[in-house]
């Protein structure tokens, strides 16, 4: 399978492309860019196609499937012609600014046959398998609560996160990262209870938020997330014989052993795990689907898009 890449974010250059090089089953065909320089320095250290517009690319019959990691106020319009071109879509979080545009872009999917993908990468790490298998084997006893926290300090004043017009605000960056890990752990019957966004005055979008969501077993999962905090990228699952703390749950590299730790009423116990990479992990599934449809992708992405709507719906200050 040939994959295309439409723009030259920051993520596709270190994250993404150093991972697609170890993907079997997928090759880089090229990218394509607004910016001469920046397609240039792409094409200099990755090799593949400099495509001189978006256009080109997407009319490149060999390829087969394009990663779209553009600000996500441009998911839908070109999302949309991804698929209109026959192509399968991985796209950057979020997959649209709106649950209508999601349900469109899902649709249009539907009616191809294409697989589609919202780049949560953090789901593929085995760190969360190991995560998982400890709720069920009973380490933890009964769950009690769950607590999700992603945030990092205020970055440069032309950062997009910032633009209300590129699609910014801290729910859609770092916030849907808690929404989709607790999506994760609470199950299809997961809904929003509470939600506070908060947009200091002179800001254009939220800067920080927090939300409750709560299944129908009554469990509940807090979430806080801000793009104005200092850093923290948590997960606390509150148990009747334990609580476990994963320090690095959304954004462990590839070369680091995550931790663990594991507190008890008799003391604490700090697991290492092996390192793993998560962005190579969730394109090797993403190849997958495009062999099998994906349908349960499409399924996980419009319950996103109908938790983070119901966020937006809530109480901004």
């Amino acid at each position: 399978m040939r994959l295309g890449i439409l723009g030259t974010a920051d993520i596709a250059f270190r994250r993404f492309l150093p991972a697609l090089q170890k993907c079997p089953g997928i090759t880089y065909a090229g990218i394509a860019s607004r910016t001469i320089e920046k397609t240039a320095c792409f094409v200099e250290t990755y090799g593949g196609i400099g495509y001189q517009s978006y256009e080109s690319l997407l009319e490149d019959n060999s390829i087969d499937a394009v990663y779209v990691p553009l600000p996500p106020a441009l998911h839908y319009e070109w999302g949309s012609k991804v698929l209109a071109s026959g192509k399968h879509l991985l796209m950057e979080k979020p997959f649209t600014t709106s649950l209508k545009d999601t349900n469109e872009l899902l649709a249009i999917a539907e009616g191809k046959g294409l697989a589609v993908r919202e780049n949560y990468m953090f789901l593929y790490h085995s760190q969360l398998q190991k995560i998982k298998e400890m709720i069920a084997d009973g380490t933890l006893g009964d769950l009690r609560l769950l607590r999700m926290s992603f945030g990092f300090p205020r970055r440069g004043e032309n950062d997009f996160r910032y633009n209300k017009a590129l699609g910014g605000g801290a729910l859609l960056d770092c916030g849907g990262y808690p929404v989709r890990l607790a999506l994760e752990l609470l199950g299809e019957s997961a809904q929003v209870v509470h939600a506070k966004l908060s947009q200091p005055e002179g800001y254009e979008v939220d800067l920080f938020g927090s939300a409750v969501l709560e299944n129908t077993d009554g469990l509940c999962a807090q979430i806080s997330f801000g793009m104005d905090n200092a850093y923290q990228c948590q997960l606390e699952i509150w148990g009747s014989k334990a609580t476990l703390i994963a320090p690095r749950i959304f954004t462990a590299p590839p070369d680091m052993p995550p931790a663990l730790l594991l507190k008890r009423s008799d003391g604490e116990e700090e697991l290492i795990l092996e390192a793993d990479n998560a962005f190579l992990n969730s394109l090797t599934v993403f190849h997958m689907a495009c062999t099998h449809n994906g349908l349960q992708e499409k399924v996980q992405i419009r319950r996103q898009g109908i938790l983070i709507d119901a966020i937006m719906k809530g109480v901004v200050s």
